[in-house]
């Protein structure tokens, strides 16, 4: 695994259960909706997910971390930071994270991430 990569605990158990897990990308909360609606949104996914069966993994960068799912403190950061969250494509990836920097990852790249972490299934707002 990645050096950078850090999968929440949920994540890391359902990996370890082999349960299913679904990869969720992070633009829509930064770039999508305004504040607070954009974390109720990404908050009621990732409830939707988990009434179905699986774990959401939310993905983001934080401070040049790659994320696989994420806590509601790091969706709620996302949220009312918006628009100065660097929206990350995969051009953007290496500089993000060389940086340290904060990117809310668009579909290209939380598809990159999640085959890093070893998630094969995506769902996009």
């Amino acid at each position: 695994m990645n050096k950078n990569m850090v999968l929440s605990e949920e994540v890391k158990a359902a990996m370890s259960k082999k349960q299913p897990i679904v990869a969720l990308e992070s633009t829509i909360i930064s770039h999508g909706m305004p504040y607070p609606k954009n974390v109720e949104t990404a908050l009621e996914v990732e409830d939707i997910v988990r009434k179905r069966g699986a774990t959401p993994a939310t993905i983001a960068i934080i401070n040049g971390k790659l994320k696989v799912g994420l806590t509601t403190e790091e969706i709620d950061f996302l949220g009312k930071k918006g628009l100065e969250v660097i929206k990350t494509s995969r051009r953007d990836l290496p500089i993000v994270v060389t940086k340290g920097l904060d990117g809310a990852t668009t579909v290209a790249t939380t598809m990159i991430i999640a085959k890093m972490a070893g998630v094969s299934v995506f769902a996009t707002g």
